[in-house]
């Protein structure tokens, strides 16, 4: 039955406008043109079609929603309201406030129900289509005749902005591909952006486009008034299976404001006078702020308590599920859980210095294949380098529409094609979902593409794993154009990253051991092409510290410190020092980030007083003052030819580097020296 409207639905309609009014004018910041003309649709969907809980935001079998659009985010903070989540009037009446539960942008880890962090255009509808893919996986291994345990919708909001972003593009061009008939998509078509008129950037039939990824399309053309027609078009998308939905929804930005439907009403609170004006147009007293009636309050109460029921009947559901299949409910609830299998880390592949030399890729391929069938959360893929990557391991079968022929909505290896940067927000919302552990392949010089996203999963405190190969001017002969240089500098610097570098094969174990373990931290791994051989002195244990003592000698006159492919060729350049006489210790520092939080009294222990300290790394050698008196890095770009002569030409060989470590104990000699790590002040973290 088609839902019917009311007085009531108006009179929410009108809260949720002007909710985001009064805290745009109190917070003298913000966005109130989006959530005056979106109130509509965004008001028909929670009120007639969500299933939520607000009394557990968790609820595996919840409706998804994303406000793509995150500018407009004032729009959700009222929604989440009225539902009754954990936000309180105060705090919309502390939009935009320094500790606030109400960001100037949605963050999923600061306020309850949001699903995922938006804001920079493009990245939340891309999120979405992971979020989609994530229950359709769900749905292909968990549901059983009789069992209906996973059947939720992902719905998103996107305005013109997110059309225009090429992540966008390809994630919904990937979502096509994959016939994600349980994702629907609103695209807000009121032409306006930050410039003014989207006809001075925007000229193309969206719709056409969205019909050619192989979408099914829908129009309401009067999106400020017609409730009836926007759910009549949200119950015909539900109703197509095979193709993702996208509805454009034609509104009038600011709908009330003396300056609805141009660029004034977009990023700027209304004044005074025309807000006054806007509530006297809705029946609200001009002289109150954030006034709730009774009735919307109640209103939304009873969809809150539908979707109450709906969890209690789902766990009613999965009890009994849980005697008929008893492995995939353990399965199932360890993933709501958050938890990982117990004992999976015995499967980690150990080394020892009689294991032959094999290249960082291909001992994370090792890796791959020892845990992916122990942890069914790993789901992962490639950016089209399946097979410069080594990411799909024996038993994957590809996540595909059965009907491709190509693989099964069960399958955990995903073919994301050439599009890293939607790669990296897809992997996000499979993140968001729950019960996913995503990885994703593709150089470590193409990362960079994925920058947006790679942030964001930093941000939104997402486990999420990027196994980034050919890292390093060591893939040789693809020159400058693929050889990494500052990307490792970049993503060091990001809070809450993990950028892990393994000089061998028990390091490459203890990546991977803290990418899983670590479940609020995203990773990225960055692998090698050449072989490296198995150290004596590495161990899982050691490093999954970050940072260790490989070899440790008494009254050194020079600490070497190094990561990946250059770390054995230290080692060798500290036997080319003991042959003069010189006394040499070697750090490896495979990750920055895991090492900081160490003590400081391990810290000290590893980088101690009284002599100096080189870095050795083919990148730039920005970031590495903190660690080393001085540094030995490559601060161009690189060259092409084969990587062993790349090597020798930019002096990354033995004796180029116990050559620099000379210089280093020469200028260094009897000055007294502190180590780099010691601070007067502890960083702001």
């Amino acid at each position: 039955m088609a839902p019917s409207f009311d007085k009531v639905d108006t009179l929410s309609i009108n809260t949720i406008r002007l909710l985001a009014v009064d805290a745009t004018i109190k917070a003298n910041s913000g966005h109130p043109g989006a959530p005056m003309g979106l109130a509509p649709v965004s008001h028909v969907l929670f009120n007639k079609f969500m299933t939520l809980n607000p009394k557990n935001p968790k609820f595996i079998n919840r409706d998804r929603f994303v406000l793509s659009n995150g500018h407009g985010c004032m729009l959700l903070y009222a929604l989440l309201h009225l539902y009754g989540y954990d936000l309180s009037l105060d705090d919309l009446k502390n939009f935009r406030q320094l500790g606030s539960k109400t960001p100037g942008h949605p963050e999923a880890a600061d306020t309850p129900g949001v699903e995922v962090t938006t804001g920079p255009l493009g990245q939340g509808v891309s999120n979405a289509v992971g979020l989609a893919m994530a229950e359709a996986h769900f749905a292909a291994r968990f549901n059983k005749p009789g069992y209906e345990l996973i059947n939720n919708y992902t719905y998103s909001i996107m305005g013109d902005g997110c059309v225009m972003e090429g992540v966008a593009s390809e994630a919904c061009s990937t979502a096509g591909h994959l016939q994600l008939g349980n994702l629907i998509v609103f695209y807000d078509d009121n032409h306006i952006s930050i410039d003014g008129d989207t006809d001075q950037a925007l000229t193309e039939d969206v719709l056409k486009r969205y019909e050619a990824y192989g979408w099914h399309t829908l129009w309401v053309k009067d999106g400020d008034h017609d409730l009836a027609g926007i759910a009549a078009a949200i119950e015909e998308a539900q109703k197509v299976k095979d193709k993702p939905s996208i509805i454009k929804v034609t509104t009038t930005i600011g709908f009330g404001s003396k300056l609805q439907g141009t660029h004034g009403v977009h990023g700027n609170p209304l004044k005074k006078d025309d807000a006054a004006n806007v509530k006297e147009l809705f029946g609200f007293d001009p002289n109150e702020s954030f006034v709730v009636p009774q009735e919307v309050y109640d209103l939304a109460a009873k969809q809150a308590a539908a979707g109450a029921a709906a969890e209690e009947a789902w766990n009613q559901l999965f009890a009994k599920y849980a005697s008929d299949y008893p492995e995939l409910a353990a399965d199932l609830k360890l993933r709501i859980e958050n938890k990982l299998p117990e004992g999976w880390e015995k499967s980690l592949p150990v080394y020892s210095t009689s294991d032959p030399a094999i290249a960082s890729r291909k001992l994370s391929e090792t890796v791959l294949n020892k845990i992916c069938d122990i942890v069914p959360s790993l789901i992962g893929g490639s950016a089209d380098l399946t097979g410069s990557n080594f990411t799909r391991w024996k038993t994957a079968v590809d996540f595909q529409p059965p009907s491709t022929g190509f693989g099964e909505y069960s399958g955990r290896y995903i073919r994301y094609g050439v599009r890293e940067h939607s790669m990296g927000a897809i992997m996000n919302g499979l993140a968001a979902y729950g019960g996913l552990i995503p990885f994703g392949g593709t150089f470590l010089n193409f990362v960079s593409y994925a920058a947006g996203a790679v942030r964001l999963s930093a941000l939104s405190d997402v486990r999420v794993i990027w196994v980034a190969t050919h890292d390093s001017i060591g893939l040789g002969e693809d020159g400058p154009t693929h050889q990494p240089i500052e990307t490792l500098a970049h993503f060091r610097a990001l809070p809450n990253i993990m950028v892990w570098r393994p000089a061998d094969g028990n390091e490459t174990s203890a990546a991977y051991y803290k990418a899983l373990t670590e479940a609020h931290t995203p990773s990225i791994l960055a692998l090698s092409r050449q072989n490296l051989p198995q150290l004596e002195g590495s161990s899982i244990e050691k490093a999954i510290k970050g940072g260790y003592v490989l070899k440790e000698v008494e009254n050194a006159d020079v600490t070497i410190v190094s990561t990946g492919s250059e770390v054995y060729l230290s080692l060798e350049a500290t036997q080319i020092l003991e042959s003069k006489g010189l006394k040499a210790r070697l750090v490896s520092l495979p990750d920055w980030l895991t090492f900081d939080k160490q003590s400081e009294e391990y810290k000290l222990s590893v980088f101690p007083d009284g002599h100096p300290i080189l870095s050795v790394e083919v990148m730039t050698t920005l970031g590495w003052q903190k660690y080393s008196h001085e540094q030995f890095g490559i601060n161009r770009f690189g060259a092409s030819g084969p990587y062993l002569q790349v090597y020798k030409k930019f002096g990354f060989t033995p004796e180029g580097i116990a050559e620099r470590a000379e210089k280093t104990i020469e200028f260094w000699k009897g000055i007294p020296l502190r180590s780099p790590i010691r601070r007067a002040f502890t960083q702001v973290e």
